[in-house]
């Protein structure tokens, strides 16, 4: 979807993962009302790709751990958008994930 600088410090790759699941949730929420204000209405869950497992498990996992206290709360809402129906995230492969090319250092054959 797009690249963009974090304005907060993640205290791990999978925090800074949870938190761009958070913005893209943000962004498709809106999406979602945009169309619905064309008439275009979407009752099933927006599915959320995401490549780190350990984002993915803190999001599916409704029991708050020692090691994810420091997650911000307002960061938590992707876990409640999973609860609640609104979402469904799925991984994918860095072979599938064609915004990692501006992110890591890859060979091109990656992308081609």
């Amino acid at each position: 979807w797009k690249t963009k600088k974090q304005d907060t410090v993640s205290m791990s790759s999978a925090e800074a993962e949870y938190r761009a699941m958070a913005y893209t949730l943000k962004e498709l929420k809106w999406l979602k009302e945009l169309l619905r204000s064309f008439g275009v209405g979407h009752d099933q869950p927006m599915k959320l790709y995401c490549d780190s497992t350990a984002a993915l498990h803190i999001a599916a996992n409704p029991v708050f751990h020692e090691r994810t206290k420091h997650v911000e709360s307002d960061c938590h809402f992707v876990r409640d958008a999973v609860q609640n129906n609104l979402i469904t995230t799925e991984h994918i492969t860095t072979e599938e994930q064609p915004a990692d090319i501006l992110t890591k250092a890859l060979p091109s054959t990656s992308f081609t």
